[in-house]
C-alpha cells in the first residue's frame, strides 16, 4: 500500500470504491474494529459492579431500556453520518457550520482520554509482566510490605464469657485464656491485604497527594513506552493494519473471558458470587431509585463510546452503501453481551475468594481499579498455578484496552486527514508515529509517583459531562438544525427506501425521547458534580482548578467557533447565523457517483479549494 501512497490517499488499494480516502479491506475489518472500540475495560470493571450494586438481575431491565432509547440511537447516528460523508469528526460538520466546535471539543476529549488510557493499559503490562514468576508477588507480604499488611483479618478485642460474665477483652487476653469469642461481636485490626499494598507501594510507588509528584517510576515509563509502540505499530498504514490486528485484540478476549468463567465455575463458593451478581439477591424495588436509571444511562452512554468521534472516524472508511443500520444494532448488542457475560467471569472468582477468605461477597467486590488491579489479582493469586490465571486476565485488559486505543489514535489521523490530506498521503507513517511520540511524552506525568491522581483526574473531568455536552448538541443540531426527517432522507441514499413504520421508532427516539434522556443525565451530572477523590485522599485546590481548566478547554471551541463562523459570514446577524445553520456548498456524499440528484449540486472536493472558506486553525467545513 506504501508504495502506491504518491497516487493514492493514505489509506487506500486498488480495490478501494474511495481511491482518496481508502475503504476497509473487508465487513470484518470494520466490525471488529467497532467491537473492539464499543468493548473495553469499563465492561470488566465497571458494569459488573454496577449490576450488584444497582439490584443484580434487577439493573439488566433499565439498562436494555436505557440502551434502545440512548445508545442505539445515538450509535446509529454517528454510524450514518460518518458513512454518508466519509468525514472524520471535524469535517463532518460541514453538515452544521455553527456546531463545527462540537466536533472540535470531541477531538480533543478523545486526545485527553487516550494519553491516560495507555497508561492503564501500561499498568496491565507490568502485572503481565509480573506474573511470569513462579509466586505472584502479590500473594503475600514480602520485603515491601509494612506492618499493616496480611492476608487474613486480624481480631483486636471481641466479647467472650468468663465465669459466667461476659466481658469485653482483647484477642491475646481471649487466645491466652483459651476463651471462645462470642459471635458478631468482634472488632478488627485495620489491615491491607497484600494486592493492595503491591498495587499502592510496588507498582504505583503512590506519593501522599498531588502535591508530591515525586520521580517518574521508571518500569512503568518503560511499559507507557512499549504501549505506545504496539499502538504505533499497530496504525503504521491506518486501517489497512489496524484492521487486520482486531481480529486479535477484539476476538481474543472472549476466549480468555470464557476460560476465566470455566475455572471459576468450577470453585468452591463460585455460586455465592454468581447470586450476588444476578440470582437472588436481585432487587426488582431498586428499579423505584433514580439513581439506579441514571447509572444504567450513564454506563450505555460511556460503554458504547458515543460522542468521542470514533464511531464517526471508524464509520467513514465504509462503503457508501454498507448497511450501517444492521452493523450498529449488532455492535450494541455485541457490547451489552460482552458486559453480562464478563460479570460472570469476575464474580464467579470473586465468590471463590470470598469463601476462602470466610468475608462475605459484599466486602471483596470493588470496581474501577481496585477490582483489576487490586481485588481480582488477590482472588487469582489462590488459585492453584495462579501465575497462568494471572498471565491470562493481564493479557485481556491489555486486548480490551489496544483495540478501543487504535480506533481512538485513528480519530486523531483521520481528522488530521481530513483537514491536511496531502501531507497524510506521502507522510502517514511519520505523522502516526509523531502523534505517538507526542502522546508518551504527555503521558509521562501519569506514571509518576503522583501518576494515579492524575490518570483520575483526567478521568474524573474530561471522560465526564464535556461528553454529554458534545451528544446533547450533536442530537439537536442534526435533528432539530439540520432536519431529522432531511437526514433519514440521507441515510435512505445508502441503506435503501424504509417504510414510515421502520423509521417511527427511530424518530421517537432522535425527536424526543433520546434529547431528553441525555439532558436529563447532563443535568443530574452537573448537580451530584463532586470533587474529585482518589479512595480516601483528597485533591488540593489547585488541583480541582486544573481539572475544571481541561474541561473548559475541552468544550470553549464550541461557542468560538460559532461566533467564527458567523462572524466570517455576510448580511446582518440574523442573516449570518441563519446561514451558518445551512449545510456547506460541499456537504453530501464524498463520490460524485453517489450524490443523486439531491446532492447534484455539491462542490465537487477537488475543485474544493476555490470555493472553500478558511477557518480557525485549517479547520475546513
Amino acid at each position: 500500500d506504501f508504495s502506491l501512497s504518491s497516487e493514492k490517499g493514505a489509506h487506500a488499494s486498488g480495490s478501494d470504491e474511495n481511491s482518496e480516502r481508502g475503504n476497509w479491506s473487508n465487513k470484518g475489518d470494520y466490525l471488529l474494529s467497532m467491537v473492539g472500540y464499543a468493548v473495553g475495560l469499563g465492561n470488566v470493571w465497571r458494569f459488573p459492579y454496577l449490576t450488584y450494586q444497582n439490584g443484580g438481575g434487577a439493573f439488566l431491565i433499565p439498562y436494555t431500556l436505557m440502551l434502545a432509547l440512548a445508545g442505539l440511537p445515538l450509535f446509529f447516528m454517528e454510524c450514518s453520518l460518518g458513512q454518508f460523508a466519509s468525514l472524520g469528526p471535524i469535517s463532518v460538520w460541514r453538515i452544521l457550520p455553527l456546531f463545527q466546535g462540537v466536533g472540535i471539543t470531541m477531538v480533543i476529549i478523545s486526545t485527553f482520554v487516550t494519553i491516560y488510557y495507555n497508561v492503564i493499559i501500561a499498568y496491565a503490562l507490568y502485572y503481565l509482566f509480573a506474573s511470569f514468576q513462579k509466586v505472584l508477588p502479590w500473594s503475600d507480604c514480602f520485603s515491601w510490605a509494612d506492618e499493616f499488611c496480611s492476608k487474613t483479618r486480624l481480631v483486636s478485642d471481641c466479647n467472650a464469657t468468663l465465669d459466667g460474665e461476659i466481658i469485653r477483652a482483647n484477642y491475646s487476653f481471649v487466645t491466652s485464656n483459651n476463651l471462645t469469642c462470642i459471635n458478631g461481636t468482634m472488632n478488627y485490626k485495620p489491615v491491607q491485604f497484600p494486592s493492595e499494598q503491591y498495587w499502592n507501594k510496588v507498582t504505583l510507588q503512590r506519593s501522599s497527594g498531588l502535591d508530591e509528584t515525586g520521580h517518574i517510576v521508571w518500569y512503568l515509563a518503560l511499559c507507557l513506552l512499549l504501549s505506545w509502540m504496539i499502538v504505533g505499530a499497530a496504525l503504521f498504514k491506518g486501517i489497512k493494519s489496524s484492521g487486520k490486528v482486531v481480529y486479535f485484540t477484539a476476538l481474543f478476549p472472549y476466549v480468555i473471558l470464557l476460560i476465566l468463567l470455566v475455572r471459576g465455575a468450577t470453585l468452591e463458593g463460585a455460586l455465592d458470587g454468581i447470586e450476588y451478581y444476578i440470582g437472588r439477591q436481585s432487587n426488582i424495588t431498586k428499579l423505584m431509585e433514580a439513581e439506579v436509571w441514571k447509572d444504567a444511562a450513564t454506563q450505555i452512554f460511556y460503554s458504547l463510546s458515543v460522542a468521542w468521534g470514533g464511531l464517526v472516524a471508524l464509520s467513514s472508511y465504509n462503503k457508501f452503501h454498507n448497511n450501517c443500520y444492521s452493523d450498529a444494532i449488532l455492535v450494541c448488542v455485541t457490547n451489552c453481551v460482552t458486559s453480562i457475560f464478563a460479570g460472570f467471569a469476575i464474580f464467579s472468582i470473586l465468590g471463590h475468594m470470598a469463601f476462602v477468605s470466610e468475608r462475605p461477597v459484599s466486602e471483596v467486590v470493588d470496581s474501577g481499579f481496585d477490582l483489576a488491579f487490586v481485588a481480582y489479582p488477590e482472588a487469582l493469586s489462590k488459585l492453584p498455578v495462579s501465575p497462568l490465571w494471572s498471565f491470562l486476565f493481564f493479557f485481556m485488559l491489555l486486548l480490551l484496552g489496544l483495540d478501543s486505543q487504535f480506533a481512538t489514535i485513528e480519530t486523531l489521523t483521520t481528522t488530521i486527514q481530513d483537514i491536511y490530506p496531502q501531507v497524510m498521503k506521502k507522510l502517514r507513517i511519520p505523522v502516526t508515529l509523531g502523534v505517538c511520540i507526542l502522546l508518551f511524552f504527555l503521558g509521562l506525568i501519569c506514571v509518576t509517583q503522583a501518576g494515579i491522581y492524575w490518570v483520575n483526574l483526567i478521568d474524573h473531568f474530561c471522560a465526564g459531562w464535556g461528553i454529554l455536552i458534545a451528544a446533547v448538541l450533536e442530537i439537536i443540531g442534526i435533528v432539530y438544525i439540520y432536519g431529522g426527517n432531511r437526514f433519514i432522507e440521507d441515510i435512505e441514499m445508502m441503506i435503501g427506501k424504509k417504510s414510515r413504520l421502520f423509521w417511527l421508532w427511530w424518530r421517537m427516539c432522535w425527536f424526543f425521547i433520546t434529547p431528553v434522556l441525555l439532558m436529563a443525565i447532563l443535568v443530574w451530572s452537573l448537580i451530584t458534580f463532586s470533587t474529585p477523590t482518589y479512595g480516601s485522599v483528597l485533591y488540593p485546590a489547585w488541583g480541582t482548578a486544573v481539572g475544571w481548566c481541561m474541561i473548559i478547554f475541552c468544550v470553549i471551541w464550541i461557542p468560538i467557533i460559532a461566533i467564527l463562523k458567523i462572524v466570517k459570514a455576510e448580511g446582518n446577524l440574523c442573516q449570518r447565523i441563519v446561514s451558518c445553520c445551512r449545510p456547506a456548498a460541499n456537504w453530501g456524499p464524498y463520490l460524485a457517483c453517489h450524490r443523486g440528484e439531491r446532492y447534484s449540486h455539491v462542490v465537487d472536493p477537488k475543485k474544493e479549494k476555490e470555493h472553500e472558506i478558511p477557518t480557525v486553525s485549517g479547520f475546513v467545513y
